[in-house]
């Protein structure tokens, strides 16, 4: 690990979700897509609001993953899911992290 490293912990529905994926891939895809995050390179990412993150898989049909940062260096990967599920994802995101926030103070 280089000294900007990141670690990016999968909360259990984002486990499930990219378990579940059968296009093999996107799961390839965004599997080295947070390899490259946990080196220090978000790539392409915004705010979506409420502390999260939406991360853009540019592969099928345009898969999203979900993630806030707790700290400088550690980051919660939320939620996972496509184009077609974008907003609802997000509001399930924004949701999540709400309730997970506070376990951290």
């Amino acid at each position: 690990m280089t000294d900007n490293a990141t670690t990016f912990y999968q909360l259990a529905g984002f486990k499930k979700w990219l378990k579940t994926l059968k296009d093999l891939t996107a799961k390839e895809a965004i599997l080295k897509r947070i390899e490259r995050a946990e080196q220090g390179n978000l790539g392409d990412h915004k705010s979506v609001g409420g502390g999260v993150y939406e991360m853009r898989v540019f592969v099928g049909k345009g898969y999203r993953a979900y993630f806030a940062q707790q700290n400088g260096v550690t980051y919660w990967l939320l939620c996972g899911g496509d184009k077609s599920t974008q907003q609802a994802d997000i509001e399930k995101a924004k949701a999540i992290w709400q309730l997970l926030k506070p376990t951290f103070k």
